[in-house]
């Protein structure tokens, strides 16, 4: 309901509209009836607040056939309407009213033809005006309008079928369907349609104390705020929008408030995902991306540097040096460390040979055979070995090689001379032992030995048996010497001789 002071000539601040009236003028409609019509119109246009920002009027004419007399987009005030409406002619055939509404819905209620876009949410309206029944199927037709948002009040005069408003019209039907006996009272009207639409709209008088927005509520208001605000709770002031609080962001890793909106971002060593949302680590270790000499290794959105095999991090964390493979605590050589270049190999001491399993050593057996070059007998000597030669035999100048030795190295001229001696000793006594019995022989023998071995050397008896000077001399030359080897030869040859004569 408007204020008082509006309901005068004046037009009221109405809420902007994009309105069309849709006029019949069939046959059935008389050129002074039709002219009331245009009446109509015009003192309508001087209720609205009409303006390309406000309300803005476009006028179909029908009947059997459909006339856009002008669209939304033509005229901006109030003159140049009531003019062209002035102007108007009946098409006096028919009563398509069906075909008149889808006209309206493809040809008037477009951008194109001065429409405003759907989010500027400017309400769409559709004023029928007809005395007949519809000729064709407008039930259809008007479903489809009101689906698409359209709002349509049908407005009867004189032989109006009821029942065809009461199909095209929105609902509720008792606020949409207006009926008048003649088209002499249709002015009656303009004050109803001024109810409806020029209620006090409070935002279009500037009487509200919204900070921002205000949205037009019936016969009141409401206040609403831009976009990237929030209405405070005193309904009325506006803050701005904390985006990046918890649970008001999409991002995966950090947000950025940015004028009432927000941005995604990544913490160091992510990236941005295509969807500006989500993060991926970053591969820091890609080509040119990380500052280590030898080895780049990532760690958890970061990296750090390390050596080939061979080589040592310096303290800068970056470069890397030759370690030292040999050094103690770096190898496992039992013995000898060698290095070959960036690695090292194991070796043993002198004498030592490498075990199988390259680290430990065991002595070498230096006169296993096969392994030294001495023709006789190998010495082993801490590792090494000398070379020796068996009973009767020399060692030659190369020390490895043996000769059998010469007698007259091995016998001196005294020793010499003795032998001879005992051997023309020997054959006297041969001779003159050939000479005595085999009891003499016998007790022979045994009486030298009994002396040898302890015998007083003028115990010449034997078993009772007694010898002469002569026998006991012979067996002192015999013990003379040599002792050992005269007596074995003495013996051994009494033995021979009794068995050549006895046999």
């Amino acid at each position: 309901m408007c204020f008082p002071s509006l309901l005068t000539d004046s037009a009221c601040k109405n809420q902007p509209l994009d309105l069309v009236f849709i006029i019949d003028s069939s046959r059935s409609v008389r050129p002074e009836e039709f002219e009331k019509v245009k009446v109509f119109l015009s003192k309508m246009i001087d209720t609205l607040d009409v303006g390309e920002r406000t309300t803005r009027v476009a006028v179909m004419n029908y009947a059997s056939t459909v006339k856009v007399e002008f669209p939304l987009r033509t005229y901006f005030d109030k003159a140049s309407m009531k003019e062209a409406i002035s102007h108007i002619q009946p098409l006096s055939a028919g009563t398509m009213t069906g075909l008149a509404i889808q006209t309206a819905m493809d040809e008037v209620f477009t951008e194109e033809m001065g429409t405003r876009p759907a989010s500027f949410n400017i309400p769409k309206v559709v004023i029928v005006v007809t005395d007949g029944r519809p000729q064709d199927q407008v039930q259809d037709v008007a479903a489809s309008a009101r689906a698409a948002g359209i709002e349509i009040y049908a407005v009867g005069v004189d032989r109006a079928d009821m029942q065809s408003l009461r199909v095209m019209a929105s609902e509720p039907l008792d606020e949409h369907v207006f009926y008048v006996e003649t088209y002499g009272v249709i002015e009656k009207l303009t004050s109803k349609f001024r109810e409806t639409f020029c209620a006090a709209n409070t935002c279009a008088l500037g009487t509200h104390d919204c900070e921002q927005v205000c949205v037009s509520n019936g016969g009141s208001y409401l206040c609403d705020c831009f976009e990237g605000y929030t209405l405070n709770p005193d309904k009325r002031t506006c803050s701005v929008v904390d985006v990046c609080a918890p649970g008001k962001h999409e991002c995966d890793q950090i947000c950025v408030s940015n004028n009432g909106s927000y941005v995604c971002e990544c913490y160091e060593g992510y990236t941005l995902n295509p969807d500006k949302k989500t993060c991926s680590a970053m591969d820091l270790c890609a080509s040119g991306r990380h500052d280590c000499a030898q080895v780049c290794r990532r760690t958890d959105g970061s990296y750090s540097c390390d050596c080939f095999e061979g080589f040592t991090l310096n303290p800068d964390k970056k470069t890397c040096s030759a370690a030292d493979m040999c050094a103690p605590g770096r190898h496992d050589c039992e013995q000898v460390c060698v290095r070959d270049d960036l690695f090292y190999t194991c070796d043993c001491y002198q004498g030592y040979t490498l075990n199988p399993d390259k680290k430990t050593c065991s002595r070498i057996d230096v006169c296993a055979p096969g392994t030294h070059d001495c023709e006789q007998v190998c010495v082993s000597n801490e590792g090494s070995y000398t070379c020796d030669c068996y009973e009767g035999f020399t060692l030659n100048p190369d020390e490895k090689t043996c000769s059998r030795a010469s007698t007259s190295s091995l016998v001196t001229t005294e020793e010499a001379c003795k032998c001879e001696a005992i051997a023309a000793l020997q054959d006297s006594v041969t001779s003159r032992l050939q000479a005595l019995s085999t009891k003499h022989i016998l007790f022979l023998m045994c009486s030298a030995l009994h002396w040898y071995f302890g015998g007083s050397c003028f115990d010449t008896s034997c078993g009772g048996t007694r010898f002469s000077t002569e026998s006991i001399f012979l067996v002192i030359l015999l013990t003379s010497g040599s002792e050992i080897l005269h007596v074995a030869n003495t013996v051994t040859f009494s033995y021979f001789l009794f068995k050549s004569r006895y046999r």
